[in-house]
This record gives structure tokens, sequence and C-alpha cells, in this order.
């Protein structure tokens, strides 16, 4: 069977916008067991709560939660289990340099399928104070109000 091309969400990570400034992204490959690439592929799958941790040149994501296969016949995988993260060398280190400045962390994004391999987009990213989350609801807000101004003076 031929993989799919394209890009397909599978879930977002909606918080991480309004909790802090994405710095830069990265895509990272996940190291999956093959219930689990078939439950992604349902979509079952989570970010709340989920982070990133860099350790000995690794990159591992903690607390992801994919929904066990149902159709599973082997034995059953732990849902929030430890998942190793396949990033380049380069990669790596840019995101451990920017962790070891104070108030930037990395983080998960996006778990998405493109071309029928699982990935996940991370980010380095800056936490946003209180003011900085009202600027930016507040921003939006405007926007809002403009797009409807406008859509009701060239309505006829």
């Amino acid at each position: 069977m031929a993989r799919k091309k394209g890009i397909e969400t599978i879930a977002t990570n909606r918080k991480a916008f309004h909790e802090y400034f994405i710095l830069e992204s990265f895509e990272a490959g996940l190291e999956l067991l093959g219930s689990e690439i078939k439950s992604l592929r349902l979509k079952d799958c989570s970010l709340e709560a989920s982070f990133v941790k860099l350790e000995n040149n690794q990159a591992y994501i903690f607390n992801m939660h994919i929904k066990p296969y149902s159709f599973n016949t082997h034995t059953a995988v732990d849902p929030t289990r430890t998942r190793r993260l396949l990033l380049h060398r380069k990669e790596i280190n840019k995101l451990t340099a920017a962790k070891e400045i104070k108030g930037q962390t990395v983080i998960p994004l996006e778990v998405y399928l493109k071309n029928g391999w699982a990935k996940l987009k991370i980010a380095s990213a800056k936490g946003k104070k209180l003011y900085d989350k009202r600027e930016t609801l507040k921003k939006k807000d405007l926007s809002r109000e403009m797009e409807r101004g406008f859509k009701n003076k060239f309505r006829v």
C-alpha cells in the first residue's frame, strides 16, 4: 500500500501559543511502536501537559497521550510513556543552547503525519507574562471587530 502524500494534522497544542512566545520551531520524527502509529492514524492523541526534555544529547517527549490501539493483540503499551524524538545533532545543540537561556523552554506544538511518517513540531519558546497575554487577546479582538466591520460594510 502506498504512503499518503501531504500533511495530515493529528493534534495541536493550542494553549502553547497563548502561554509562550514561539522563537524557533523544529520538525522531529517520533520513535513509536506499531500499535502507536496505528492509533495516531485514527487521531487518538493528545498533547495536553506534554513537555520536551533534553538528556544525554537526546530529546524525549514526556506525557504525550496516545490512546492504546483497540485491535492490538500484543501486550498493551503505556499511553503516556516517554518517547524519543529523532533530531539532527545540530538541532539538538540549538535546543540545548536555547534551554540554557533563562526563561526559555522547549515545547511541543503539533503532531502530524507527513507522507505517512509521524512528525512532531517542537519549538524553543519564552513564557509570556500576564500583561503580554492580555495584549495578544486585545489585538485578536480588535482584528475580529475590524473584519466584522468590513464584512458588514460590503454586504449589499
